[in-house]
């Protein structure tokens, strides 16, 4: 059975192939309503599939974005990729994911995979862009957008959360609740101090604890961003002699450990223990008890992301922090602050 051609369905439809075009990638010009009904009908009657590699071959893109995530297993980058791949679908776009596990090989590998499958831009979510991985983006001169993340590496556009205030915010609250202190779980030896968003969490819980006179000494802790090894972690530190009276913790993943280790201990949250988190995943109203912790808008930023790596418009020559689109942090108040 022979294959049917773009030059079919124009035929059929009684139109130009480039009209055939315009209506199955929705541009660059308009087609009239009557028309697009025709071409549509024309396509489905005669069961035609668009060439997508010769389509690549012709445009230099294909209608895929590039996502890469430290680790799609963590709650907090499941929901992100998730919500870039539906504002992807709004755009008629498909999304493929990788995963780097914070690892800079592993990031210039799905880098160079993605980049030559010519996808339309890449979303990174790094922990800090590598000179190999720069190098990769400009040899092939892609669209790349840096989410949740703003490393200092890359001088491109990014769509992030105000992860500072948000951090204050978290710290403030507990602090209200007449805690002396509050202690903090941040990141590891290998986290960037400078646009991390936990190296922001961290600076955020410290510029709350300033201002409110309280002393930093001794009371910032390094943890794993997962739940289990801060479990682990939580685990030693509420068993020992200074126990804190409250945690921020910089990630949920973190707090939900420390829930769980405090649990084990047999000690009452929020009556022995005061806990908040960041990211507020759909885990965390489930928690016991529910956990208090920072929103942020995520359909927002990923629908800001998608529009970025795919309209050149919105790309103009500026400076950085024009090219740089900030989200609003959001307190969250549950029962593991203290709040009824």
């Amino acid at each position: 059975m022979a294959k049917v051609t773009r030059d079919d369905v124009a035929r059929l439809a009684g139109t130009s192939t480039a009209v055939v075009s315009y209506v199955i990638n929705n541009g660059p010009r308009p087609v009239a309503p009557a028309t697009r009904e025709r071409v549509l009908a024309a396509i489905k009657e005669l069961g035609y599939r668009p060439d997508r590699v010769a389509q690549a071959m012709a445009s230099r893109r294909t209608d895929l974005i590039g996502m890469i995530v430290p680790d799609a297993r963590q709650p907090f980058f499941a929901e992100m990729a998730h919500a870039v791949e539906q504002a992807a679908d709004e755009r008629g776009k498909m999304v493929l994911v990788g995963n780097s596990d914070y690892r800079d090989e592993r990031e210039v590998h799905y880098l160079r995979a993605f980049l030559g499958m010519r996808v339309s831009g890449l979303i990174l979510v790094s922990k800090g862009v590598s000179e190999r991985a720069a190098a990769e983006i400009e040899a092939w001169d892609a669209r790349v957008v840096l989410l949740h993340e703003r490393p200092e590496a890359i001088d491109d556009v990014a769509v992030v959360t105000d992860d500072i205030g948000g951090a204050q915010l978290a710290t403030r609250h507990l602090l209200e609740h007449g805690h002396p202190y509050v202690a903090c779980l941040g990141g590891l030896d290998f986290t960037p101090t400078v646009g991390d968003p936990v190296a922001d969490h961290v600076e955020g819980w410290r510029r709350a604890m300033l201002e409110s006179g309280k002393s930093l000494e001794g009371r910032l802790f390094q943890a794993p961003y997962n739940r289990y090894d801060a479990y682990l972690v939580a685990l030693k530190l509420l068993a020992g002699p200074d126990r804190p009276p409250a945690i921020f913790c910089s990630t949920d993943d973190q707090a939900i450990g420390v829930l769980r280790a405090a649990r084990e201990l047999r000690l009452d949250v929020p009556g022995e223990l005061a806990v908040a988190g960041f990211d507020d995943v759909k885990e965390a109203g489930l928690t016991d008890p529910p956990l208090t912790t920072i929103s942020s808008d995520r359909p927002a930023m990923a629908r800001a992301a998608v529009d970025l790596v795919l309209d050149d418009g919105l790309r103009v020559a500026g400076s950085r922090r024009e090219r740089v689109k900030q989200f609003p942090s959001a307190l969250i108040v549950r029962r593991s602050c203290g709040c009824a």
